[in-house]
């Protein structure tokens, strides 16, 4: 059967885009090294942090903070059967309500690049996500935090997909360092977890870990 252009996500007794089979060409070693280089360029970022002289407190209520970032990331799980990396930016806003702890509130695009399975024609849809997310950021020490947001994920592309639903669940637990470059502006690496519910009732999860590098400045 010639797949058509749409996700083509090999249904197995169901018509659902999601229905995810094992696809044993999966490359574990290749993820793992992804992975692995997003951890050192984190690790890589932290330790740029300690090397800064402080500017600008990262931790006060003085004011709100902007930051506008590249994210990428690599599906996990069945997840990453089908689909091989994500690409895309954000816009947030951290809000001050105490000293170390701000609301924030965040809103991007993200982009799931479809695979191609080799020595076959099936390739499968990209996926298209509006990630709209709110939640607390808590800062440990002067540089480093831990986030965590929720909200929603709107399907732009439902139709090519042949999904059910257009509307996500999403959820993001995040640790990041901020670092001063000048001023009221500094560097905000971070590396989460996200996961979005699935495309159909009973499918599966997209899930990733991911990488966000932005740059932020106080108003």
């Amino acid at each position: 059967m010639k797949p058509s252009g749409k996700i083509a996500q090999v249904k197995t007794q169901s018509n659902h885009p999601d229905s995810f089979i094992t696809i044993k060409t999966k490359n574990t070693m290749k993820t793992t090294i992804k992975i692995s280089a997003l951890a050192l360029a984190f690790a890589a970022f932290s330790f740029g942090a300690k090397a800064q002289s402080t500017t600008a407190s990262t931790t006060t209520n003085s004011g709100v903070r902007l930051s506008v970032g590249v994210d990428a990331g690599i599906p996990v799980g069945s997840f990453n059967d089908t689909h091989s990396w994500t690409l895309g930016g954000s816009v947030q806003a951290d809000l001050p309500v105490a000293k170390q702890l701000f609301v924030t509130v965040n809103a991007g695009y993200d982009n799931y690049f479809g695979k191609s399975i080799s020595n076959t024609s099936l390739n499968y849809t990209d996926i298209k996500l509006i990630p709209v997310k709110a939640g607390l950021k808590y800062f440990l020490v002067e540089n480093l935090y831990v986030q965590g947001e929720a909200g929603a994920s709107f399907l732009t592309n439902k139709k090519d997909l042949g999904a059910t639903k257009s509307t996500l669940f999403a959820y993001a637990p995040q640790v990041g360092v901020l670092f001063p470059v000048g001023g009221k502006s500094f560097i905000d690496a971070g590396i989460r977890f996200e996961g979005n519910s699935a495309l159909v009732d009973n499918g599966k999860s997209l899930n990733l870990i991911g990488l966000r590098l932005a740059y932020a400045f106080g108003l």
